[in-house]
C-alpha cells in the first residue's frame, strides 16, 4: 500500500501565490548541536496567473554547481511580468550535500538521485525525495534538472532526455532538450533507473530534461553561461517566459547500448589516450591504468568496444577498480 503519512516538510512559500516569494522547505532534524534543528532548503517560487509549471532543480548531487549557479542567479533575477504561469526553482535539492561540497548527503549518505519515490519517515535524503514525489512533481508539466560530473567524472557539455516508451513523451522531451541549444544533446541510456529522480518524472508523464555540464568538482565560465542561457531557453520553449528562444548550434549524441561504458578493473593511475570530444574506433585504447604499488608493471588498457566519441571521462587521476572510466557516444 502506498506510504499515506504526511511529509514532515512545511514549504514557507505559497506554491498558489502571485508574484516573487523566496523561502525554504523546512525539514525538523534534531541532531547533537540543535535539538529542534530543521534541514533549510531554499525555494524561490514565481508565479503569474495562470499557465504551465516548470520546476527547475540544481544540486541533486551536491558537488555540481552549473545548476546552484544558474538558478540562485534566476531566483534573483527573473521578473514575474514576464513569466505566464509558474517557475518552481530549488538550487540545491539535496541541500546537505551541497553545503558538504560532496555527491551525497553527509547526514545519512543519501544519494538523492537513488533515493526516489522517497519515504516521508525515512532518512533525511529519504524525506526529502518523497517531498519532491508527492508534492512538487504533481505540480509540475516540465523539469529540468541540472547536473555535471561532480569530483569524479568530466563531460563534454551536454543537454539530454531518455528515449522512452510513450513517444510523445519522448518528443516532448527531446524538443526541449533542442530548446536548451548546449553544445551537446544526447539521447542517454542509464545505468540503473532504479530510484532516479529522472524516472519518478517520466512515470508521471512529466516532460524531464537533464545535463551534464562539465565536471572535476568545480565550473567553468563556458559551462555556467550553457546553463544560464539554456534555462531560460526551456522557458520559452515551454511558453512560460516570454521571448524567443536563443539557437545556437547543436552536435546530437547517441548512447545506444551499455557497451558506451567502460570500467577500471584495477586500482591505480588513470592514463586517458583520448580527450573528451574525440573520434574513437572500437578497439582502441581510451585509457590505461598504471598500477601504484610497485614499478615494472606493464598499465591494463581499456578499450572502446564501439566507435564514437568521448563523452566522459574519469576524474581525477586516481581509480579504483569498478569506477567508470569513460564513456562513449555515437555522433548521429
Amino acid at each position: 500500500m502506498p506510504n499515506l503519512r504526511p511529509s514532515p516538510i512545511s514549504p514557507t512559500v505559497d506554491f498558489d501565490a502571485d508574484g516573487v516569494q523566496h523561502g525554504f522547505l523546512r525539514l525538523p532534524y534534531s541532531r547533537d548541536d540543535s535539538a529542534w534543528g530543521s534541514v533549510m532548503i531554499p525555494v524561490c517560487v514565481i508565479r503569474n496567473g495562470e499557465g504551465p509549471t516548470a520546476l527547475l532543480t540544481g544540486g541533486n548531487h551536491g558537488d555540481e554547481y552549473e545548476g546552484p549557479l544558474a538558478l540562485y542567479d534566476l531566483a534573483r533575477t527573473l521578473d514575474p511580468k514576464d513569466v505566464s504561469g509558474t517557475v518552481i526553482i530549488v538550487p540545491a535539492m539535496n541541500y546537505p550535500a551541497f553545503r558538504a561540497g560532496t555527491r551525497t548527503s553527509p547526514i545519512d549518505k543519501g544519494n538523492m538521485n537513488r533515493s526516489f519515490p522517497g519515504r516521508p519517515d525515512g532518512t533525511v535524503t529519504e524525506k526529502i525525495a518523497d517531498y519532491f514525489q508527492r508534492h512538487l512533481l504533481p505540480r509540475a508539466d516540465i523539469v529540468l534538472d541540472f547536473h555535471s560530473g561532480g569530483r569524479t567524472l568530466d563531460f563534454l557539455p551536454f543537454c539530454a532526455a531518455h528515449v522512452l516508451p510513450d513517444k510523445e513523451q519522448e518528443q516532448k522531451a527531446f524538443a526541449a532538450v533542442a530548446a536548451f541549444s548546449a553544445p551537446y544533446s544526447m539521447r542517454m541510456i542509464e545505468i540503473d533507473t532504479v530510484g532516479m529522480y529522472d524516472t519518478a518524472a517520466e512515470e508521471m508523464g512529466k516532460v524531464f530534461v537533464t545535463t551534464e555540464l562539465g565536471g572535476g568538482g568545480t565550473s567553468r565560465a563556458e559551462t555556467v553561461r550553457i546553463a544560464r542561457r539554456g534555462t531560460l531557453n526551456v522557458l520559452r520553449h515551454a511558453g512560460i517566459v516570454s521571448g524567443a528562444v536563443e539557437k545556437t548550434p547543436t552536435r546530437w549524441l547517441d548512447m545506444p547500448s551499455g557497451d558506451c561504458f567502460s570500467f577500471a578493473e584495477d586500482d591505480g593511475l588513470i592514463e586517458t589516450m583520448i580527450d573528451l570530444g574525440e573520434s574513437v574506433e572500437a578497439g582502441q585504447v581510451v585509457a590505461r591504468i598504471h598500477s601504484v604499488g610497485r614499478t615494472g608493471g606493464a598499465p591494463q588498457e581499456i578499450r572502446a568496444t564501439m566507435s564514437g566519441v568521448l563523452a566522459a571521462r574519469h576524474f581525477p587521476g586516481l581509480v579504483k577498480a569498478g569506477d567508470c572510466a569513460a564513456v562513449l557516444a555515437v555522433v548521429e
